[in-house]
């Protein structure tokens, strides 16, 4: 489930935004994972930091002040309610979180546990690969049941962007680079809107297209709100918020209940995008208004082996085929999803044709783009209710939000296969395929 926005009984998803095979798969109750059964849920929660600009790390959003794993309790609790599965049968809660450190640090998963309240007798692990760390749980979830054997398992992510004090200094004060890498391979350590702006340059993404898919961007998540097609995907959640007056500078704190997502900016236009200054000076293309917003908040699903799945009447929304993830140049990480796609396609003897629901993470506008063009997705079928530049990217949660999405819209559509993917930083590309049940 999912904090902030809303989500079914099976999968529950938190979140905030602030500004700047085998057969016997394993079933998800709200996302599904292949050679397992996914049931359960996924609740996802996310509160807007009122300043998307990508360079400034706002303070204001409803889950500001929210320890870790209470953010991400909100939504695993919630899941594994609403797969009404004895959590006795649950082995493991794997997490995964872009940034582990500070109120995320000291295996967030396994603090998750205890505070859910779930039995002491569920493990805990946390992963990172970044902002494919939510899929990939549900990848490493899914091995867990196929492979091992595990009956059932939950798996999630969760990020507070508000609470992260340093995403580059270790906490003895150094850089956290490698001298080596900055001499050989300096490009490893470079900004995410360095990379996109390469992107839309060297690719000859210009800023209008960037603008309109921006644009349409908002203008799907706001009538998907309106149609009220987020609300089987996120948990109302109740929290305390640290408020700082504009005036005084003084922060007091308010409790507040959350149960919609408040990232996204209603009456966003193509002319409002076109005053925004590029971030990185006028030759440049990212702005606050072409790319994602920073956001806090957690999702989590429940995983079970399929056949003990329906033994006990369990009905999942689907299951996790497979994954794939691939390597590119560090200065275009964002291209990534280019050469993830196609091996993951080629391994299950699918074309792009054949799925019926995409999910492209909007990092950047720029690499979107680029991606959508070179693997040819259809604009009808991709990121049909918004995407991250609306809605917001909690690094570590975004994976497994969008997998849950897809099991529900891809339901209500009447789809067969689904596929999530995005870029990873460091020059990654990760896409997980699901079936819709």
């Amino acid at each position: 489930m999912q904090t902030g926005l809303s989500k079914k009984p099976d999968g529950l998803t938190l979140r905030t935004n602030k500004s700047t095979p085998r057969e016997s798969s394993a079933h998800v109750r709200n996302p599904a994972v292949s050679p397992a059964s996914l049931k359960g849920q996924r609740a996802r929660s996310r509160h807007r930091l009122h300043r998307p600009h990508p360079g400034h790390q706002g303070l204001s959003g409803e889950f500001n002040i929210t320890p870790g794993p209470t953010l991400a309790a909100f939504a695993v609790r919630a899941a594994v309610d609403r797969s009404r599965i004895d959590p006795g049968l649950v082995e493991d809660l794997v997490l995964g979180c872009g940034y582990p450190e500070g109120t995320t640090g000291c295996n967030v998963a396994r603090q998750t546990v205890v505070r859910a309240g779930l039995p002491v007798s569920i493990a805990g692990t946390t992963i990172n690969r970044f902002c494919a760390s939510g899929l990939q749980s549900i990848a490493v979830a899914a091995g867990h049941i196929v492979l091992d054997g595990a009956l059932a398992v939950i798996a999630g992510g969760v990020e507070s962007c508000s609470q992260i004090q340093s995403r580059s200094a270790t906490s003895s004060g150094s850089s956290g680079v490698d001298p080596w890498i900055a001499e050989h391979k300096p490009a490893l350590y470079m900004p995410m809107i360095a990379t996109a702006d390469i992107v839309a340059a060297r690719y000859g993404i210009s800023r209008e297209a960037q603008y309109r898919f921006s644009v349409e961007s908002q203008r799907k998540t706001i009538e998907a709100q309106m149609a009220g097609r987020f609300r089987d995907e996120i948990v109302e959640c109740a929290t305390t918020m640290a408020v700082t007056a504009k005036e005084s500078k003084e922060v007091s704190h308010r409790q507040v209940t959350i149960a919609t997502d408040t990232c996204n900016r209603p009456g966003t236009s193509y002319d409002s995008l076109t005053k925004l200054q590029p971030v990185m000076g006028s030759d440049a293309f990212v702005t606050a208004g072409n790319s994602s917003q920073l956001s806090d908040g957690a999702s989590a699903c429940v995983l079970m082996e399929a056949t003990a799945a329906e033994r006990r009447g369990l009905q999942p929304l689907g299951a996790f085929r497979g994954w794939a993830v691939a390597g590119c140049e560090p200065d275009e990480m964002g291209i990534g999803p280019v050469f993830a796609v196609p091996k993951l396609l080629a391994r299950h003897g699918l074309k792009v044709g054949d799925i019926g629901l995409w999910e492209l993470n909007e990092a950047f506008a720029s690499q979107a783009l680029y991606c959508q063009q070179r693997l040819d997705i259809p604009d009808d079928r991709l990121n049909v209710n918004g995407g991250a530049i609306s809605i917001g990217h909690p690094f570590g949660m975004t994976g497994a939000r969008l997998a849950g999405h897809v099991l529900i819209e891809g339901k209500r559509r009447g789809v067969r296969y689904a596929v999530v993917t995005m870029c990873i930083a460091g020059g990654m590309g990760a896409a997980g395929l699901f079936e819709i049940y």
